[in-house]
Protein backbone atom coordinates (compact mmCIF):
# COMPACT_ATOMS: atom_id res chain seq x y z
CA UNK A 1 0.00 0.00 0.00
CA UNK A 2 1.44 3.07 -1.09
CA UNK A 3 -1.02 5.85 0.69
CA UNK A 4 -1.56 5.80 4.63
CA UNK A 5 -5.04 6.01 5.17
CA UNK A 6 -6.23 9.56 6.14
CA UNK A 7 -6.38 10.34 9.98
CA UNK A 8 -10.20 10.69 11.18
CA UNK A 9 -10.57 14.62 12.55
CA UNK A 10 -12.02 15.02 15.40
CA UNK A 11 -14.02 18.58 16.19
CA UNK A 12 -14.95 20.14 19.29
CA UNK A 13 -18.70 20.49 20.49
CA UNK A 14 -20.03 24.01 20.42
CA UNK A 15 -20.14 26.53 22.93
CA UNK A 16 -23.90 26.67 23.57
CA UNK A 17 -25.54 23.25 23.38
CA UNK A 18 -21.81 21.55 24.27
CA UNK A 19 -22.91 18.97 21.59
CA UNK A 20 -20.90 17.35 18.40
CA UNK A 21 -23.93 16.80 16.06
CA UNK A 22 -24.52 20.80 16.31
CA UNK A 23 -21.20 21.45 15.89
CA UNK A 24 -20.72 19.64 12.67
CA UNK A 25 -23.90 21.36 11.02
CA UNK A 26 -22.73 24.41 12.01
CA UNK A 27 -19.76 24.02 9.76
CA UNK A 28 -22.32 22.48 7.29
CA UNK A 29 -24.26 25.58 7.02
CA UNK A 30 -21.07 28.12 6.77
CA UNK A 31 -20.33 29.82 3.78
CA UNK A 32 -17.00 31.99 2.68
CA UNK A 33 -15.30 30.69 6.77
CA UNK A 34 -17.75 33.07 8.29
CA UNK A 35 -18.75 30.33 11.11
CA UNK A 36 -19.59 32.76 13.34
CA UNK A 37 -22.36 34.25 11.02
CA UNK A 38 -23.46 30.35 10.49
CA UNK A 39 -23.38 29.57 14.31
CA UNK A 40 -25.45 32.78 14.98
CA UNK A 41 -27.48 31.35 12.42
CA UNK A 42 -28.24 27.94 14.00
CA UNK A 43 -28.65 29.57 17.29
CA UNK A 44 -31.45 32.08 15.93
CA UNK A 45 -32.92 29.15 14.15
CA UNK A 46 -33.41 26.46 17.43
CA UNK A 47 -34.79 29.81 19.34
CA UNK A 48 -37.33 29.44 16.46
CA UNK A 49 -37.56 26.09 16.83
CA UNK A 50 -38.46 25.96 20.83
CA UNK A 51 -41.39 28.79 20.19
CA UNK A 52 -43.12 26.61 17.24
CA UNK A 53 -42.38 23.00 18.81
CA UNK A 54 -42.96 23.76 22.57
CA UNK A 55 -39.76 21.14 23.19
CA UNK A 56 -36.40 21.65 23.50
CA UNK A 57 -34.58 22.45 20.23
CA UNK A 58 -31.76 20.28 20.72
CA UNK A 59 -34.25 17.17 20.81
CA UNK A 60 -36.38 18.31 17.78
CA UNK A 61 -33.03 18.72 15.73
CA UNK A 62 -31.57 15.02 16.62
CA UNK A 63 -34.99 13.60 16.28
CA UNK A 64 -34.92 15.13 12.30
CA UNK A 65 -31.40 14.23 11.62
CA UNK A 66 -32.44 10.50 12.42
CA UNK A 67 -35.51 10.80 10.19
CA UNK A 68 -33.59 12.07 7.78
CA UNK A 69 -30.90 9.45 7.64
CA UNK A 70 -30.81 6.70 5.03
CA UNK A 71 -30.17 3.25 5.86
CA UNK A 72 -29.14 2.09 2.36
CA UNK A 73 -28.43 3.69 -0.85
CA UNK A 74 -27.34 2.50 -4.42
CA UNK A 75 -23.64 2.82 -5.79
CA UNK A 76 -22.47 2.25 -9.04
CA UNK A 77 -20.99 -0.86 -9.76
CA UNK A 78 -18.86 -1.48 -13.40
CA UNK A 79 -19.31 -5.44 -14.38
CA UNK A 80 -18.31 -6.72 -17.72
CA UNK A 81 -19.29 -3.36 -19.49
CA UNK A 82 -22.73 -3.09 -17.90
CA UNK A 83 -23.49 -0.62 -15.12
CA UNK A 84 -25.33 -1.59 -12.35
CA UNK A 85 -27.39 0.16 -9.36
CA UNK A 86 -25.67 -1.51 -6.37
CA UNK A 87 -27.66 -1.79 -3.02
CA UNK A 88 -25.37 -1.22 0.08
CA UNK A 89 -25.76 0.09 3.49
CA UNK A 90 -24.67 2.86 4.59
CA UNK A 91 -22.04 3.69 7.04
CA UNK A 92 -22.75 6.16 9.94
CA UNK A 93 -20.32 8.78 9.35
CA UNK A 94 -21.85 8.78 5.93
CA UNK A 95 -25.54 8.48 6.98
CA UNK A 96 -25.51 11.27 8.91
CA UNK A 97 -23.37 13.74 6.64
CA UNK A 98 -25.96 13.20 3.91
CA UNK A 99 -28.97 14.04 6.67
CA UNK A 100 -27.00 17.23 7.38
CA UNK A 101 -26.19 17.97 3.84
CA UNK A 102 -30.17 17.58 2.86
CA UNK A 103 -31.25 19.29 5.34
CA UNK A 104 -28.72 22.05 4.50
CA UNK A 105 -29.94 21.97 0.93
CA UNK A 106 -33.61 21.68 1.00
CA UNK A 107 -33.92 24.45 3.49
CA UNK A 108 -31.82 26.67 1.15
CA UNK A 109 -34.63 26.04 -1.21
CA UNK A 110 -37.69 26.81 0.79
CA UNK A 111 -40.08 30.00 1.02
CA UNK A 112 -39.40 31.87 3.86
CA UNK A 113 -38.22 34.80 5.12
CA UNK A 114 -34.84 34.35 6.42
CA UNK A 115 -32.42 31.37 6.40
CA UNK A 116 -32.44 30.68 10.24
CA UNK A 117 -36.89 30.14 9.65
CA UNK A 118 -36.19 28.42 6.39
CA UNK A 119 -33.78 26.45 8.60
CA UNK A 120 -36.43 26.07 11.13
CA UNK A 121 -39.08 25.16 8.99
CA UNK A 122 -37.45 21.87 7.30
CA UNK A 123 -36.34 20.99 10.64
CA UNK A 124 -39.70 21.05 12.22
CA UNK A 125 -40.83 19.30 8.81
CA UNK A 126 -38.13 16.47 8.67
CA UNK A 127 -38.87 16.02 12.99
CA UNK A 128 -42.72 15.38 12.09
CA UNK A 129 -41.71 12.97 9.13
CA UNK A 130 -42.22 14.96 6.12
CA UNK A 131 -40.88 17.82 4.20
CA UNK A 132 -38.06 17.73 1.44
CA UNK A 133 -34.91 16.07 3.07
CA UNK A 134 -37.60 13.24 4.50
CA UNK A 135 -38.94 12.59 0.72
CA UNK A 136 -34.65 12.64 -0.61
CA UNK A 137 -34.37 9.58 1.98
CA UNK A 138 -37.47 7.56 1.19
CA UNK A 139 -36.61 8.08 -2.51
CA UNK A 140 -33.17 6.68 -2.19
CA UNK A 141 -34.82 3.79 0.03
CA UNK A 142 -37.06 3.43 -2.67
CA UNK A 143 -34.01 3.10 -5.48
CA UNK A 144 -32.39 0.48 -3.25
CA UNK A 145 -35.11 -1.55 -3.07
CA UNK A 146 -35.96 -1.49 -7.02
CA UNK A 147 -32.54 -2.59 -7.42
CA UNK A 148 -32.46 -5.33 -4.95
CA UNK A 149 -31.83 -7.64 -7.61
CA UNK A 150 -28.08 -6.53 -8.22
CA UNK A 151 -27.43 -6.82 -4.35
CA UNK A 152 -25.28 -10.16 -5.33
CA UNK A 153 -22.59 -7.33 -6.96
CA UNK A 154 -21.49 -6.17 -3.52
CA UNK A 155 -17.89 -5.64 -2.97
Amino acid sequence: MRKRRAEKRYIKSDPKYNDILVSKFINYMMWDGKKSTSRQMIYDCFDILEKRAKKPALDVFKKAVSNVSPLVEVRSRRVGGATYQVPMEVRHERRTALALRWIRNYSRDRKDKSMAQKLASELLAAANGEGSSVKKKDDTHRMAEANKAFAHFKW
